[in-house]
Order: structure tokens, then sequence, then C-alpha cells
């Protein structure tokens, strides 16, 4: 599991999914996000602006992320 730390309280998903190169731009985050592809502790969640914390993992094509 990759990881992505933080310096701020919270990261929204588009940008945490930008973060760690999951997606190229916001546009593609959107997108996928919208179209229920990622998930955030185990649920689909399709709110690009989802606030994470860290402890929070999200997923996207295999690929899973915990914010730190």
């Amino acid at each position: 599991m990759e990881t992505i730390k933080i310096r701020d309280d919270f990261i929204k998903l588009g940008q945490a999914m930008k973060l760690a190169n999951l997606v190229s731009d916001g546009v593609e985050a959107k997108f996928v996000i919208q179209d229920g592809q990622v998930t955030v502790n185990g649920e689909v969640d399709t709110r690009r602006g989802r606030k994470l914390v860290p402890g929070d993992v999200f997923a996207f094509e295999g690929n899973e992320v915990k914010v730190e």
C-alpha cells in the first residue's frame, strides 16, 4: 500500500488522487470519482471534494493509498 503525507488537517479526494499519481489531472479525477470507480475506506464515494484525514485509505484500479 502506498502512502501520501499531508501537511494540513485534510486533503480533498481529487487532490489526493493527483498527489498519488493515480490520475493526470483534476478533470480525470472528477470523472472517475463521479463514475463510482473510487473507494474511500472500503466504500464507493462519488464526492470529489470528500475530505480525507490521516488514516483514511482510498483506492482506484487496484491501487490503495493511505493518507498520513
